[in-house]
């Protein structure tokens, strides 16, 4: 289970970072164009940057967040989440920040788990 969790630490936060960057950097170059044609122009450098964004950390994000998916629901199996605990976890995934509480949260519990099994309380240093 030890390595599951590590696995799923890491791509929350590659999952959480990557929908930060598409959201809040890659769509508004991308898409400012539509607002204020004059701001930036179609085709200009910075429409043209969000655009390889999208298209290369979008696709990326993607594969990432199934991944995720996939380590998630087999971490919630591993350490006995309920349904809806797994629900919300898998759901946070895909909201820019939210990710990351949730993320805290399953590790919260996640090691509470493991300090059980292993009889050693969980303490700031674990984390």
């Amino acid at each position: 289970m030890k390595a599951t969790f590590n696995v799923y630490r890491v791509l929350a936060t590659v999952v959480g970072i990557s929908i930060i960057i598409l959201i809040f950097v890659a769509l508004p170059l991308n898409e400012l164009h539509r607002v204020n044609p004059a701001w930036i122009p179609l085709g200009s450098n910075a429409q043209q940057v969000g655009d390889a964004i999208n298209m290369y950390l979008g696709t990326a994000h993607g594969f990432i967040y199934i991944a995720f998916v996939f380590v998630a629901f087999a971490l919630s199996r591993m350490a006995r989440w309920s349904v809806p605990f797994t629900i919300v976890s898998l759901i946070c995934g895909t909201i820019p920040f939210l990710s990351f509480w949730a993320e805290m949260r399953a590790i919260r519990q996640v090691e509470g788990v493991l300090a059980g099994r292993t009889g050693a309380p969980a303490t700031a240093s674990n984390r």
